[in-house]
Formats: structure tokens, sequence, C-alpha cells
């Protein structure tokens, strides 16, 4: 492989090679072969422009001998299938302007060569999107289409003897979709880098030794050694050492999974604990993460309707465009104004404009840790008129706490809760984790001064604390097993649980009832401004439905201000009250974390888990949230109503500016070329805007 110097400082060095001698793969593979060599701390390819920039250790390798490492990459690697067909990223550095000027450059070149070679080479180009207008004629049914707009200018200008107007019409054309492909390119990678892209370098071994690499130099194969903390690179399998992966991003869900040997992981996921070794089996563009982006794409069932509808109007307003041509043509006889009406269309802008901003949205959805697994539910969800939830693990955090002590005659509050922690800490069940937690928080120190604990399940714990019987757990433990004396207030209590929702353990000490302790599952913080918000972004009706008892189930929504509850509720039932509101004509969205939550949020129109769901909810549900809590449900509805604005009124300025441009033409005030020109500058203008956030200003407040 032959390399000069561009320039080159100590420790940086860019060289140039021949693009004519090889490929863009080829190139991205000797850059995987150099990045690991020893000295060399990171190397980057251009391979628009044929450059690679090298950063390197003057102390461990000079410039010189990175310079024959690049010429010792002869035929017998760069054409080795093996190696090349493990590249599997081949980076895309195109811009706007590259497209432009190399566009340009080309066109202007064709004009200094003899006339009856520039008109083979235009027949070369408008020929097959002569063919392409046919096929889509024949196989789809679609006589009037953007393809035959395009060919039927293109051929009229040909045939009437308008070379340039023709070349220029061609070459226009093919820039226009050279930089509508570059524009919705970058609106999937601008999705990717959210879900997946991290700019950490990549630690692989190579035998017994450690290697570190660009991230975009990892290659099929490869051994990456991920650690603590760290984000995992590739698709592939362990082969050795265990580890904790949360994987958030590709599941929702918050809790680590557990990883060994021969077990999958996903690019994008996050190694939380442990050291592992991973074979990667795919890179880049090939993750999962860059599947369920093109799935998200390709599936008209997840396209938001509003996208739909775009691209169905775009397709009958295509016939009107050949009405205006004909009419244009039998008044004026004018073949310029003619072709003029015939190079502005309406069905670009609309059909590259809506999924651009469905990308775009569904990528600032991720940013917020908003996974939306279709841009249909983003629509879904602005146009939602009821709410659904869950009450444990999302209207509460499903972490109970302790929220009152009743301590008995000749006892204390802080006695009951050191001793009760004593015991609990032993086994940490929910309701024992609450106890615990209260005693640390009131720096309440509770020594091992107990004999040996005894678990008894479903009923208590049983020990001894300096000779003393001390025994923690339900009513029917204490009172009945252990035949402890009832006290009077304990009836008092017991009816305030019921109606609060409150969980009751009761601590003996001795023989006597020393004390009870309350836990509830409070409302999360943040539910009372969230529905509040809802409700101002046009939700009706927020309601809670729960297996929970009656009193647990009022006490949450009335701190929550909820619009009505319903308790006792088996999983059928949550299905039936979402059928119930479809029946009534509301869309309905179904917040859930559970198993028993999977059905309700399959049959809502939108159904979301929130951070820490189980598995099967977050499998069933259209969208995941994996931070935020409850405020993502209102950002999820508030970028889903911006989304539908901005495509409705993207739509309005394209017919807007496109009817102008058609008037223009008929009237003889613009060339075809220029109409060419301003129709594509929109396009690609409506694209670039397309892109743009939705949440700028006080959206995120």
């Amino acid at each position: 492989m032959t390399v000069t110097i561009h320039h080159s400082l100590p420790g940086r060095i860019r060289l140039h090679y021949d693009l004519r001698e090889i490929s863009p793969r080829q190139a991205l593979l000797a850059q995987s072969l150099i990045a690991v060599q020893e000295g060399i701390t990171d190397i980057s390819v251009n391979t628009n422009i044929g450059s690679y920039l090298i950063l390197f250790d003057i102390s461990v390798i000079s410039q010189k001998e990175i310079e024959n490492l690049f010429k010792a990459l002869g035929a017998k690697y760069l054409e080795d299938e093996k190696l090349l067909e493990a590249v599997s990223q081949i980076p895309i550095t195109e811009s706007i302007m590259s497209i432009f000027i190399s566009t340009l450059i080309d066109y202007f070149f064709k004009k200094m060569l003899p006339l009856p070679l520039r008109r083979l080479l235009l027949l070369k180009n408008i020929l097959p999107r002569v063919l392409e207008a046919l096929e889509i004629c024949i196989s789809e049914g679609k006589i009037f289409s953007t393809q035959m707009l395009d060919a039927t200018a293109l051929s009229v200008a040909a045939l009437t003897g308008n070379t340039n107007t023709a070349s220029s019409i061609s070459m226009l054309l093919q820039m226009g979709e050279d930089i509508e492909d570059v524009t919705k390119r970058a609106s999937y990678g601008n999705l990717a880098q959210k879900l997946l892209i991290s700019n950490e370098p990549v630690h692989i071994l190579e035998g017994s030794e450690e290697k570190t690499i660009p991230a975009d130099a990892l290659k099929k194969d490869d051994l990456v050694i991920v650690r603590e903390g760290s984000m995992i690179p590739c698709d592939g399998t362990v082969e050795k050492g265990e580890g904790m992966v949360n994987q958030a991003s590709i599941t929702g869900e918050s809790l680590p999974v557990e990883k060994q040997a021969g077990s999958g992981v996903f690019a994008g996921t996050i190694l939380s604990e442990g050291e592992l070794v991973i074979r990667t089996r795919t890179t880049g563009r090939d993750t999962k993460v860059q599947n369920i982006i093109q799935m998200i794409d390709n599936s008209q069932n997840l396209k938001a309707n509003v996208q739909r509808r775009s691209e169905l109007l775009a397709e009958k307003i295509v016939p009107l465009n050949f009405a205006l041509a004909g009419l244009t043509w039998i008044f004026t006889r004018n073949v310029t104004k003619t072709m003029s009406t015939l190079m502005v269309d309406y069905s670009c802008a609309m059909k590259l404009a809506a999924p651009i901003a469905v990308l775009s949205a569904m990528k600032e959805a991720a940013s917020l840790g908003i996974s939306v697994k279709g841009g249909k539910y983003l629509e879904e969800c602005a146009e939602a008129g009821t709410v659904i939830f869950d009450k444990t693990g999302t209207l509460t955090y499903a972490n109970p706490v302790v929220e009152k002590i009743y301590p008995m005659k000749g006892f204390d509050e802080d006695f009951v809760l050191q001793t009760a922690a004593c015991l609990e800490e032993h086994f940490p069940h929910p309701l024992g984790r609450a106890v615990v937690a209260h005693a640390e928080e009131k720096n309440l120190f509770h020594p091992e001064t107990h004999t040996k604990v005894e678990y008894i399940v479903a009923h208590g714990i049983a020990s001894m604390i300096k000779g003393k019987k001390v025994r923690i757990g339900s009513a029917h433990f204490i009172f009945e097993d252990e035949k402890i004396p009832f006290e009077k207030e304990v009836s008092g209590i017991q009816e305030t649980s019921l109606k609060t929702g409150q969980s009751l353990l009761y601590l003996s000490y001795d023989g006597k009832l020393a004390g009870v302790l309350a836990i509830g599952d409070p409302v999360r913080p943040e539910a009372k401004e969230v529905i509040l918000r809802l409700k101002e972004s046009g939700i009706r009706r927020c309601v809670m439905i729960t297996g929970d008892t009656e009193g647990a189930a009022k006490k949450i929504a009335s701190s929550a201000d909820l619009d009505g509850y319903y308790s006792q509720a088996l999983p059928e039932d949550k299905v039936s009250l979402i059928e119930k509101e479809k029946a009534l004509g509301n869309k309905v969205i179904m917040l859930g974390d559970g198993i028993n939550d999977a059905p309700a949020l399959s049959a809502a129109d939108v159904g979301i888990a929130i951070e820490g769901s189980s598995s099967i909810a977050s499998d069933t549900a259209d969208i995941v949230l994996s931070e935020g809590g409850l405020h993502s449900v209102y950002m999820t509805r508030l970028i889903g109503q911006e989304l539908v604005r901005k495509i409705n009124d993207n739509n309005r300025f394209i017919i807007e500016v496109n009817s102008a441009l058609l008037l223009l033409g008929v009237f003889g005030l613009i060339t075809p070329q220029l109409a060419a020109i301003l129709h594509n500058s929109t396009t690609v203008g409506i694209s670039v805007k397309a892109m743009q956030g939705l949440l700028a200003g006080g959206g995120r407040s």
C-alpha cells in the first residue's frame, strides 16, 4: 500500500493514499490492522479523500516505522476475503457541500466533451430514470408518480433538442437525490448515536496481550475486553468472565442481567458489574440497535398516521402536476413553460421530510431515556384522551418504607425500630429492607446481640436477645402462634392500615407486644405534577387500576389527584377497562411494569413500560422508559404533539412554496433549470428543518 505524508508533528501524522489503489473497505481494514500496532494511540480514516490521521507515542514508534507498516500492507492482507468480511462498517463522511462540489465538477467537465459524446452520456442518465418510471407503472400500477414526472421532463427536453436544459435538469435531479440520501442517512445516524455510539476506546485481546483500538476499527471475531462501567461496543458472545449487564437501551429493563460464558450481549448495553471477554459477532450498522432502526423505518404498521397521510397526499397531488403541464402545453404551446411545471412536485419533500421528522423525534426521545418502537406510538400518545396507571411500581416505586411506628406501653419508637432492624437485616424481603433502611436513616445502630435467627415462612422471624424471646411478623404469627396478648389499641391501628393501605409488622419482646410498624408504598413525588401536566396537554381522564386493596388504592388515587381508581382488579379487569374506554372513542395509554400488566399494555393504543419494568412488560410495551420516571410520560406526549405539529406545518409550507414555483413556471418567470434548483433547495431545506429538535425553548421545563 502506497502512502504519502501530507503533514506531520511529533506524535501526529496525516497520510494520504491513492483512492484508485484500494477500496473504502480495504482502507478500513488497513485502519484495523494498523490500530493494533504497539505505540499507535488513535487512527481514523476518511475514505472520501483517501486520508489517515494517526496519533502515536514517539517513545514507542517512529514516523518512519508507521510509513513502513502501511507499505507492508500488500495484497496478502488487503485482498484477504476473510479479513475483508470481518470489516462490517464503512464510515460515511459525506456532506452536502462535497456532493454539491463534486456534482458541479462532473457537470462542467462533461460540458467540455464533444456534443455526440455529451448526448450519449445524457441518454445514459435519462434511460435508467425512464425504465424506473415504467417499472413502477407496471409493477405498482402507478401511472402518475414522481419518477414519471422526472422521466417526462427529461425526455421532453431531450426529444425537443434542448440538450443543455436536459443535462442541467439531470444534474440537478441527481444532486437533489444524493443530498436527500445524505440527509436521511444523517437522521439514521443521529438516532443510532443516541442509542448506541460511544467514543470510548475498545480494548481487545491478541493472544495474551491487550491492545487499545478506536471503536470503529473493531472487526468480526475480535476478542473485546469490557470492564465494569463500560459500554459494550458490539453484538457478540461472552467467551469468559461473569458480569451484570444493564440492557435498558435495548429492552428498557433497568435491572442488570447476569451474563457468563455462552451468553449473548448487544452493542449499546452497559456492563454494570464484573469483567467480560466478548467475541465480536457484528459491529456498527449490523448491530441489533441498527436492525431495530431499520425495522422501525421499514414497517408500514409502525409509521405514524400523519406520516402515512403525508405520503398519500403526495401521491394524490402528482396527477395534478401532469394535468397542469398538459394545460400549460395546450394553452401556451411553450415547451419551456411546460417543462418548468414538470420540474416541481410536492411528493419528494413530503415523502422525505415526514420520516426524517419521525426519526428525529425518536432520537430526541432516546436522548431522554424514552425508547419508542415506532413513529405511530408517538402520534397515538399525542392524540390519547385517557391514561390508565397501574399502581405498584408505576405510580409508586414498589419500594416500601416505614411510615409510622406504634410503640406499646413500656417501649419507645427507637427500641422497636432498632430491634426490628436487628432481626430483619438477616432476611432481606421488601418489608424487612424497609425496616433496615429506616433504621439507617435515623442512625440507629443495631449490634448483633441476638442468638441464631430463625425465619418461619409466611409468618415471621424468631430469635433471642439477652435471654429474651423476640418475634417479628404477621398478626397471625404473633397473636395466634406465639400467643402474645392482644393490646386494645391494635384494633385502631389495624383499622387505620385498612384505610391507608399499609402493611403491618408486629414486634414482641419477652412475651409482650413491643410495637407495630406500619409500612406503605408511597406515591412517586412527581405523580401529582405529571398528572396535572397531562391534563393541561389535553388528557381528559387519568385513572388507576390495581390488584391492591381498596384502602391502598384510595390513598394513592387521592395523593396523585386521579380522576378515579379501580381496586382488587385482576389482569383481565385491566384489559376490560381499556376496551371500555376504547369503545367510548378514547385512545388509551396504559402504564405498567409487571408481568400481570403485559395483557393490558398490549390491549392499549399505547403501552408504556416504566423504568424497572419486568422483561415481559418491556417486550410487550410500545414505549419503554429507562429514566425520568413519570416525567417521561409527559415528555413522550409532548414530543408526539410537537411531531404531529411539525409534520403538518412542513406539509403546509411544501404546498405553499411549490405551488408558487408552479405558478412562476406557468407564466414563464423561471426556467426549468431554476425551477429544479429552487424545488431541490426547498426539499433539502425542509428535510434539514425536519431534523431539528422538537423541544427547543420551553419544552423541557
